[in-house]
């Protein structure tokens, strides 16, 4: 009954958490490009604007696809905050993300067809290195179990520093932030051609946002996890390493998919050996 609450709990919070920080991502940008910048609950007008919409769809496949796709990321962060099994939550974000990609794909758009392959290539990117920061996890606290590895006495940041940087090329790429942001954008140049998500519109493209807003606190609360054992080392890890996105988005050029493959997993899956093994030197 405890863990139905904690799932029902973050399922509730999450996109409102998730919300909020989009706003003030978007202010934030703003203020960094010289900009006055939106309400900071402007994505919630956004996505209320997008429900009152009419409901434009290509094929029924693309409607199951959105709500597949949310409902993945409203069950990986509700399983988060049950403190379930690392695995399990991964591999239930996965089927979402590549529902996106097979929603994009049941149109003939030409912009969304290339969305969807460059999403693919995407999750290809990040998910081996999350893997990697998973199984890092289990080799110092002995379990995937988030309950159990919250027991554990000290913060993972430790002994994991080069696996939290690793992290955060997956944060990136989930946040579809520069250089890593070519196969959509939340940028305003990119209002009308939006790739993966071009053929989506109205209540589904309200419904891929929210998930969004999911998929943010799934990633920011597996980062929480390296500084575990204080609130305040907590709120300061987060802070600090989501306006280190920020400074990121607004100073980086958008890279190739190539370059991206190549750099992320060369460097991801150095620092992630680099760091296995001092664990087992250690």
């Amino acid at each position: 009954m405890e863990t139905l609450v904690l799932i029902i709990l973050g399922i509730v919070i999450a996109p409102v958490l998730g919300g909020l920080i989009a706003g003030i991502d978007r202010r934030l940008t703003a203020r960094l490009q010289s900009r006055f910048g939106p309400p900071i609950v402007q994505p919630f007008y956004d996505v209320a604007k997008l429900f009152g919409k009419a409901k434009v769809i290509n094929n029924f496949w693309q409607v199951f696809c959105a709500w597949v796709y949310l409902i993945a990321a409203a069950l990986s962060v509700g399983l988060f905050f049950a403190q379930s099994d690392l695995l399990l939550i991964f591999f239930v974000q996965a089927i979402g993300a590549v529902f996106l990609v097979m929603g994009a794909l049941s149109t003939p758009s030409p912009f969304s067809q290339v969305g969807a392959q460059r999403e693919l290539i995407q999750i290809l990117t990040y998910e081996p290195l999350l893997i990697l920061v998973f199984v890092s996890m289990y080799l110092v606290t002995g379990s995937f179990r988030i309950d159990e590895i919250l027991q554990y006495s000290q913060p993972l940041m430790y002994e994991l520093p080069l696996m939290f940087i690793v992290l955060g090329y997956a944060l990136t790429i989930k946040l579809r932030k520069s250089p890593f942001d070519f196969s959509t954008s939340h940028h305003a140049h990119q209002e009308i051609v939006k790739g993966v998500l071009t053929e989506f519109s109205g209540p589904y493209l309200g419904l891929i946002e929210i998930a969004h807003w999911y998929e943010t606190i799934l990633i920011l609360g597996i980062c929480a996890l390296f500084w575990h054992t204080s609130f305040v080392g907590v709120v300061v890890l987060l802070a600090s390493t989501y306006f280190a996105e920020l400074l990121i988005d607004n100073t980086m050029a958008r890279m190739t998919w190539r370059w991206m493959l190549g750099y992320v997993w060369s460097i991801g899956l150095a620092m992630s050996f680099v760091n296995l093994i001092w664990l087992y030197a250690g």
